[in-house]
């Protein structure tokens, strides 16, 4: 059973030798975000095709740096399939015709198949030439829909390094010129910047891999308050344990990543070397109890039950080799974690509703989470992810790729021997007992100064593991 829609592809006649060169846009006095693009998305971009008059939106995606952007892979956005016979447009403008909130929900769809590190940076779109003066209008509404629709269930919170502008390529489908600006994404005044966007080879080929399977225990509680609604409550319970996620440490090639360190120090750059190299990646989470100067505080919960999220998962990050950082690297295989739970939770919630008919977010017994699985980005050479449910094959996957990143994947080339054990979500009903079960949660403040972690968690929340399991014993009755 299909679990997005099966969509069909528009597409837009350009020429791969004509076009994107003069893309490489030179713009006299201050120069805005630079962006480094593989000759892949050039290759893709000048492959398009298009029905005369017409308009094509697409993703552009790949990772960004304080220094400059990278842009891994462009897709278009596929043909939305509609109910009963399709109605002529009586709008003027193709501009008018594009779907804003199917735009978005393919940026969304996308975004679930990035490993860590990557990202939606942008927006391409393809106009005829009558229209391209209204094009930069129509980029900056749809960039900022993507945006604010993609991050709305975000469960990692932004640094101050985090790039927040975003790219958006303007071409004519005749001239063939083309046109990149950026938008700061937090700023809703915010007007077009120049950007700076060029071609080169081999820009991801040499990108360092990190990888780490991680094993999951955890409980969270569901307060009678939120017990119509399990979706809301494990969303804020998954919120608790990717802040402990955040806080850990983490070991790269079994050693500390520290702030300023560089990522693979003591080997200088070699352009003519190309293979890529996978780090391992460990991280710790410290079981120690509040020191004296920390402030904590405690909370006894009203609950109807629990939900409880098991299993192994396994995680993949990218990071680009421009003198990367180690904590640019642990940022990067953190949030991939906190995305990759996250992400099969939500999906597993969405099936649940349209499978059932259930109440929002209602799940009993114990069910499987979807499984991640891994595919070969075309000519890149990075890998792209699904997720799979138990009752889907590979081929379902396959479909999925082409529907949403255009591509066509062999069944043979999808990894599927990663993740060996499922991910389970169980929920515990507790109302049988007839007087409500109390839970003590507690939080702690961050503190002042943090010690090693005593304990290897094997990239568990061992923190939250041990606060809920002593929790579960501190259950009282109602008198």
């Amino acid at each position: 059973m299909m679990r997005r829609h099966v969509v069909s592809h528009v597409s837009v006649l350009l020429s791969a030798h004509q076009l994107f060169r003069v893309c490489e846009l030179k713009f006299a006095g201050r120069m805005g975000r630079s962006y480094i693009v593989d000759e892949a998305v050039e290759t893709y971009l000048g492959e398009l095709q298009t029905p005369p008059g017409s308009c094509v939106t697409g993703l552009l995606t790949g990772q960004s740096s304080p220094q400059r952007d990278f842009v891994a892979l462009a897709v278009q956005t596929p043909h939305r399939e509609s109910e009963g016979p399709a109605k002529a447009s009586t709008k003027k403008s193709p501009l008018d015709d594009i779907d804003v909130e199917w735009v978005t929900e393919h940026a969304r769809q996308v975004s679930r198949m990035l490993p860590g590190g990557l990202s939606i940076l942008g927006l391409f779109l393809v106009t005829p030439p009558e229209f391209s003066k209204d094009a930069q209008n129509t980029l900056k509404r749809l960039i900022f829909a993507v945006d604010k629709y993609i991050t709305k269930g975000r469960l990692w919170e932004l640094t101050e390094e985090d790039v927040t502008d975003r790219v958006t390529l303007h071409i004519c489908s005749n001239t063939k010129k083309a046109v990149c600006r950026s938008f700061d994404v937090k700023d809703p005044k915010s007007s077009a910047k120049p950007a700076d966007w060029k071609y080169q080879t081999s820009v991801l080929s040499s990108w360092p891999m990190l990888t780490c399977s991680v094993e999951l225990d955890v409980l969270i509680p569901v307060t009678e308050s939120a017990s119509k609604n399990n979706e809301k409550c494990i969303q804020d319970g998954l919120r608790k344990w990717a802040k402990q996620i955040e806080a850990g440490h983490c070991l790269i090639n079994g050693k500390r990543a520290l702030d300023d360190s560089e990522l693979i120090s003591g080997q200088k750059k070699n352009p003519k070397i190309t293979q890529r190299q996978t780090l391992p990646a460990q991280i710790l989470v410290s079981d120690e109890q509040p020191e004296v100067d920390e402030r904590s505080s405690a909370q006894v919960q009203v609950c109807s039950g629990s939900a409880r999220i098991q299993g192994v998962v396994h995680c993949k990050a990218y990071i680009h080799n421009n003198k990367p950082k180690a904590r640019q690297a642990a940022q990067a295989i953190k949030r991939d974690i906190i995305n990759t739970v996250s992400c099969r939770v939500e999906t597993f919630l969405e099936d649940l509703l349209i499978s059932e008919g259930s109440h929002k977010g209602t799940c009993s017994g114990r069910q499987a989470l979807p499984r991640r699985v891994f595919v070969p980005a075309p000519c890149s050479g990075l890998s792209l992810c699904d997720y799979m449910f138990p009752d889907e094959s590979t081929g379902d996957v396959a479909e999925r790729l082409k529907e949403m990143l255009d591509w066509d994947t062999p069944e043979s080339d999808i990894d599927i021997s990663l993740e060996t054990n499922t991910l389970f979500c169980s929920e515990v009903n507790d109302s049988h007992r007839g007087d409500s079960c109390k839970y003590v949660t507690s939080e702690v403040e961050t503190p002042k100064i943090q010690k090693a972690p005593q304990y290897y968690a094997g990239v568990a929340v061992a923190a939250a593991v041990a606060l809920l399991a002593t929790a579960t014993s501190l259950i009282y009755f109602n008198e």
